[in-house]
């Protein structure tokens, strides 16, 4: 056996040493990104986080990956939302309405009649406005990273075909766990009834409710409409999904991870949009084939004009008037 000099053996300690940071360093910066989606396993979201996490793995030579939790397996939106908010979740695709509970920014996305079309939410959300808001979730503990599409929500029901505002009077609407939400359909002149996504179709099957409001996609994938057989095509909303991750996740990234986890959400985005508008069409087919009543023909300014509370609530705060007023001069 060789003996080492004193100074051979400090050499030899301080490698060995250096050799064990580099190690730990590594192994700490390596991490499974936990996303929580409540979408089943082949809607456009959750194929747009895994494609998101296909691109970070190779981004990132698979350091760090994204695993999908969707179908509600890390619990409804509500509560998912609260977990991310506190770090225990990393990722979430959620719904502006929900969100907009922590996000003020986000009530605004969601307010009836705002977008007087998909192109022209778009066009709000892949400018400067949607930069801005993405940009302000930070202060109440996320980080936006992307809009994914949600398409136009609509009013359905099992009870009667809905033709006119009249036709609301005394159904009960499922709605999301929102306040504006809730107002919005008190404002129609139906009850509002705020319910967990997951409990819907039993609350329809049960009679517990005569209805809710969702897009196509939505209507048929989790088969509401066997049990809601007239759809009126209200399209009052037309709130997009947005996908966060956790402050605690963003911060525990380099710059540079940062930006790769940016880049792969926008691409994501488009990925998004073309599967989206695949299902769109095959769920309205769906539901026409099923011999669910589709009633087109509504006049919609009763609709509008009876959204006037909310917006007047709403112009009480300068912030979201303003926004409101900037959105609806997007061309």
């Amino acid at each position: 056996m060789p003996v080492l000099s004193r100074a051979e053996l400090s050499r030899t300690g301080v490698i060995f040493v250096a050799l064990l940071l580099v190690a730990w360093a590594t192994d700490a910066v390596a991490r499974e990104f936990r996303a929580a989606d409540t979408q089943a396993e082949d809607y456009p979201t959750v194929q747009a986080l895994r494609y998101m996490g296909a691109l970070i793995a190779e981004r990132t030579k698979g350091r760090h990956e994204i695993k999908v939790f969707h179908s509600r397996q890390l619990g409804e939106e509500k509560e998912t939302i609260e977990q991310t908010r506190a770090g225990a979740i990393d990722l979430n695709r959620t719904n502006v309405a929900l969100i907009g509970n922590f996000v003020p920014a986000m009530n605004v996305l969601a307010m009836p009649f705002l977008f007087r079309s998909i192109e022209h939410m778009r066009e709000v959300l892949d400018g400067p406005i949607g930069n801005e808001i993405l940009g302000s979730f930070e202060p109440y503990g996320f980080v936006g990273l992307a809009f994914y599409d949600s398409g136009a929500r609509s009013i359905y029901n099992g009870v009667r075909p809905v033709r006119s505002i009249t036709d609301l009077r005394g159904l009960r609407i499922r709605v999301q766990q929102s306040e504006l939400m809730s107002q919005m359909i008190r404002s129609l002149g139906a009850e509002p009834v705020e319910m967990p996504y997951g409990q819907v179709l039993t609350g329809l099957a049960n009679h517990l409710i005569d209805g809710a409001e969702n897009n196509w996609p939505s209507f048929v994938t989790t088969d509401h409409y066997r049990h809601a057989g007239y759809y009126t095509l209200t399209e009052h909303t037309m709130s997009p999904e947005v996908l966060v991750i956790s402050l605690k996740a963003w911060k525990s990234l380099s710059t540079e991870e940062q930006t790769v986890f940016k880049e792969a959400a926008q691409r994501s985005s488009r990925f998004m949009r073309e599967k989206w508008r695949d299902l769109e069409e095959q769920s309205q087919r769906k539901a026409q084939d099923a011999g669910v009543t589709i009633i087109r023909d509504i006049d919609r300014k009763p609709f509008e004009e009876a959204m006037a509370p909310i917006y007047a609530k709403a112009a009480r705060d300068p912030a979201a008037a303003a926004l409101i007023e900037r959105i609806r001069k997007v061309e």
